[in-house]
């Protein structure tokens, strides 16, 4: 029986400001990648997402982003690669905590947004989030786009990676998914997302807008938690995955492999 991941991203509320349905999504999904502060999320809201998680039974992992709390981490910045190395250790350090006092582990990490994005596309980022990710944990899978440099780093340095597809956005002929600044970005119509779905998760291939058909390696198919409508969205394509015979699961934990480089990844940046 063919299985495959449904994971979203949430616990985006913070503060006053309330983002998503995440109560109503948790039902639907097999892993929750929640927001660890730096583009949404705070301390308190981490805790609850992760509560709310374990109770539903699904895996939890680290949704780290740029600083950007105003443009919700989907800008893109200038950042280094000592940048992005300290940034997804802090903010998936600051999840492993919560998860450590709720006596639950963290399963994965997967990069939010502008990241994500520059994570895949430039290798000197890519190797910077890999690095991350296994000097905290080494034992966690990192979750990156389909034949991305995310992925080839993450396996470069021994860690257990998940191949990421997107049920709810449109792919260019390179693999690449389409700007969120154009009107074809988006797939709103969930009975052609639950097609698309099943498709990627039984055949690894997915239609790009040009009309040429992409082979994908899928492990983990994604949904968005800020979508409207986004609880219904989840249960529309888990009911349409597990009609098709697909089992819908996280990915197991595997062993942690030991630490081969365990000196500082970057030199210290010297005082101004």
């Amino acid at each position: 029986m063919p299985s495959i991941d449904l994971n979203c991203d949430l616990g985006e509320s913070f503060g006053a400001y309330r983002i998503g349905a995440d109560d109503a999504v948790l039902p639907h999904v097999s892993s929750a990648s929640i927001a660890c502060g730096f583009h949404a999320g705070d301390p308190a809201t981490m805790r609850r997402t992760l509560a709310a998680a374990i109770a539903q039974g699904v895996a939890v992992g680290a949704h780290p982003g740029l600083p950007d709390l105003q443009g919700f981490g989907r800008r893109a910045m200038q950042v280094s690669p000592e940048e992005v190395y300290e940034l997804v250790v802090y903010q998936t350090g600051a999840l492993l905590g919560f998860a450590r006092a709720a006596g639950v582990e963290l399963q994965h990490v997967k990069p939010h947004g502008a990241l994500y994005n520059l994570a895949a596309a430039e290798p000197a980022l890519a190797e910077a989030v890999a690095r991350a990710v296994r000097d905290v944990d080494a034992g966690l899978a990192l979750f990156g786009r389909a034949g991305s440099h995310l992925l080839a780093a993450g396996e470069a340095l021994g860690l257990r990676t998940a191949s990421e597809a997107f049920a709810d956005r449109n792919y260019l002929a390179d693999g690449s998914l389409v700007p969120r600044g154009r009107a074809d970005a988006l797939i709103h119509d969930s009975a052609r997302a639950a097609e698309r779905a099943v498709r990627l998760a039984r055949e690894g291939r997915v239609r790009a807008v040009d009309g040429s058909d992409l082979a994908l390696r899928v492990d983990t198919l994604c949904i968005h938690g800020d979508a409207p409508g986004a609880a219904a969205f989840a249960r529309r394509l888990r009911q349409a995955l597990e009609t098709a015979g697909v089992a819908v699961q996280a990915p197991g934990r595997g062993r942690a492999p030991a630490l081969q480089h365990p000196e500082l990844p970057f030199p210290p940046t010297p005082d101004p």
